[in-house]
This record gives C-alpha cells, sequence and structure tokens, in this order.
C-alpha cells in the first residue's frame, strides 16, 4: 500500500472522486499545511490555522500509481484558480499536493508542466507532507452519507 495527499477545494468532492478510482483502498478527508496541532474545522475555515482541506489516499500501486491519481486529481478540480474552487473561497481549498517523496515530486511535476504545454493555468502548489490531521467524523465519506453530489468538482478530462 502507497499513500498520496491531495487538496483540491472542499475535501468532500474530491474524496467523492478519489473513491471511486481503480486501486483505491481508502480514503481520508483531514487538514495539512498548517501551523496548529490537531485542528478542528472551524478552526482550519477561521483561516487562523494556514491548513488546507485535503484528502489522504491509500492505494494499491500493483492496481494504480500516483501517476494516475494525480491526473485524476487534476481532471476533478480547476488547477488555475488560486485559493478557492467554485463558490468555495479561502484558502484552506487551494490547489495543493503534498508529496511524500522525491518520485511524486517528480511525477506532479511533470504533469503539472504537460497541462501548461496544453494551455492551462496551475497554480497547484507543490509542498512537502507534513502531518496529516483526520477531520472529524461527520466529514468522512460525506456525499455517500448525505446520498447528495459535488457542487464544485466535475470531472473534465484533461490528459
Amino acid at each position: 500500500m502507497e499513500k498520496a495527499i491531495f487538496a483540491a477545494g472542499c475535501f468532500w468532492g474530491v474524496q467523492h472522486y478519489l473513491d471511486r478510482a481503480p486501486g483505491v483502498i481508502n480514503t481520508t478527508v483531514g487538514y495539512i499545511g498548517g501551523e496548529k496541532e490537531n485542528p478542528t474545522y472551524e478552526e482550519v475555515k477561521s483561516h487562523t490555522t494556514g491548513h488546507a482541506e485535503a484528502v489522504e489516499v491509500a492505494f494499491d500501486p500493483v492496481l494504480t500509481g500516483f501517476e494516475e491519481l494525480c491526473k485524476l486529481f487534476f481532471e476533478i478540480h480547476d488547477p488555475g484558480q488560486t485559493d478557492g474552487q467554485g463558490p468555495d473561497i479561502g484558502p484552506q481549498y487551494r490547489s495543493e499536493i503534498f508529496y511524500l517523496n522525491d518520485k511524486q515530486r517528480v511525477t506532479a511535476q511533470k504533469l503539472m508542466q504537460a497541462l501548461r504545454d496544453k494551455g492551462h493555468t496551475v497554480n497547484t502548489a507543490l509542498t512537502p507532507a507534513s502531518r496529516f490531521w483526520p477531520a472529524e467524523k461527520y466529514h468522512q465519506h460525506y456525499y455517500d452519507k448525505t446520498g447528495h453530489h459535488p457542487y464544485c468538482h466535475f470531472h473534465v478530462k484533461k490528459f
């Protein structure tokens, strides 16, 4: 099993799409990239912690790879939008890949350049992963629990 961590707006929609990707074993929504230990949703949304809403993905590298998941990440949000996604605005909704090793960093850089070469704007930050803090239980698999669908994430083929 390997892991990847992606931030692309509201973590509910990101989790919804990543959960359905072949080879994904589990996803967890949470917070990463900030200063406060064990932040709460209320603290993160108040813009006082520096964290992003993110999804930690556990996947089977025999069935899928980081590159495939990273492509999906770029196809389910607008990496050109800064500090927000659709109607959700704020630094906690930024586009960011928190890489866990050098191979992930290089792969993400390659895909970001490929998108730019195709004329896409990419403002996605590429950051070494810090501690990932799981979000409150009511946020986990939110759309599966409620039966709703993502309102600011859409799958648009880019690769």
